[in-house]
């Protein structure tokens, strides 16, 4: 049990607070003005210090492009076939790997590990806590999204070597197809279920890894840089009836009203980078304010390990020096990615009931000379400055 008083809460849903909080059993079970000091609590006094939710990250690689070790420690893309969406990283990810320490000690809690985009269709994304030494306890929600990828990266990875894909029209072409097959392989099994005559369709896992796609239960997380891009996704998504989620959208401040009136959500990033191939040419860090002042409620990333992990609050703040407003950019890696990720039951804010994932900062976040002091992550003290 911990019971932390005297800071200055930000609870992102429900205002700043001068309270206190009790944390038992991993949950945050009170929150209020003058509460109890539970007989075996311990106590953390936050007098003069600020307390948010942990941060979450909405798209990373982390602990699938392992910290300095080059091809031993790259898991996150299987080149050899541009269809593998039954990978899932959970078989890749290595908690141990040392980033997950520097993600702790920066204040995140949360990411979003997913593959890379050299294929078409890369495979499952999942959910995890960034504490721990065994990926399957350390898991929030897996799947949460279905990864896909648009532009150069697939061109370049197939068409190097005279294999589909070489253009987006190929791109497009083998999305569609698969997602034929699968909604077909989904009436197959439907007819299975519904008719006891009815043959069972032989097992596809690569079908069957993109049923929670079809059903809507999970969306694709799309890889596009590029506005025309962007608009392959959402046109292939209303073919199909799919939810997606836009990752990067490098060109979204020059397509806003379009993307306002679709609605998808949002992720934008990674904007502390060179513009390293030519889909980043307008790459600026302008486009998360601008689609967060026309209304669209976007999270930030930081595509880790294009930016290290830790440096999740400290992209919001740029975010906020180029026209971003200090409250939205706190929400764009805090309760915005919870929702887009289908998480924000657990985590995201700091409210009665959801998981302990807190930090106590000893300035504000979003500057750069503010450190972390502790880390909490269901429940327990796991980094003190």
């Amino acid at each position: 049990m911990i019971f932390i008083k005297n800071g200055t809460i930000n609870t992102i849903t429900n205002g700043i607070v001068e309270e206190d909080i009790i944390i038992e059993n991993g949950k945050i079970v009170a929150i209020g003005k003058n509460l109890d000091v539970p007989s075996d609590a311990q106590v953390i006094d936050a007098d003069g210090k600020f307390v948010f939710p942990g941060f979450i990250d909405a798209h990373t690689h982390l602990g699938l492009w392992e910290d300095g070790m080059g091809f031993e420690g790259a898991d996150g893309n299987e080149e050899t076939d541009p269809i593998t969406p039954h990978l899932n990283p959970i078989d890749g990810i290595n908690p141990m790997d040392n980033t997950f320490k520097e993600a702790v000690q920066g204040g995140i809690t949360a990411v979003c590990t997913t593959p890379g985009s050299a294929n078409v269709m890369g495979g499952q994304c999942i959910a995890i806590k960034t504490f721990g030494r065994r990926i399957d306890k350390m898991v929030i929600k897996n799947p949460v999204a279905s990864k896909i990828a648009f532009g150069e990266n697939p061109k370049s990875c197939y068409g190097r070597d005279e294999k589909m894909p070489q253009t987006r029209m190929a791109i497009a072409s083998l999305l569609r197809e698969n997602l034929k097959k699968a909604e077909e392989y989904l009436d197959e099994m439907d007819l299975y279920m519904e008719h006891e005559d009815h043959d069972k369709p032989e097992y596809d896992i690569r079908m069957e890894s993109l049923l929670p796609v079809l059903k809507r239960e999970v969306p694709f997380k799309v890889h596009a840089h590029r506005a025309d891009d962007i608009f392959t996704a959402i046109r292939i998504a209303k073919e199909f009836d799919l939810k997606l989620t836009l990752d990067h959208c490098t060109e979204g401040h020059l397509i806003v009203e379009d993307l306002v009136e679709e609605g998808y959500p949002v992720i934008v990033g990674p904007s502390l980078t060179e513009k390293s191939k030519i889909e980043l040419r307008n790459l600026t860090f302008d486009t998360a304010g601008i689609l967060s002042n026309a209304g669209l409620d976007i999270c930030l990333m930081t595509d880790h390990p294009v930016i290290p992990v830790q440096y999740l609050p400290l992209c919001a703040g740029i975010a906020v020096k180029h026209g971003m407003k200090k409250e939205k950019a706190l929400e764009a890696i805090t309760i915005n990615p919870a929702k887009t990720l289908g998480i924000d039951d657990a985590v995201g804010s700091i409210e009665v009931g959801k998981d302990a994932d807190i930090v106590i900062w000893d300035g504000c976040p979003l500057e750069i000379q503010s450190n972390v002091l502790h880390t909490i992550i269901d429940g327990k003290l796991v980094y003190n400055r």
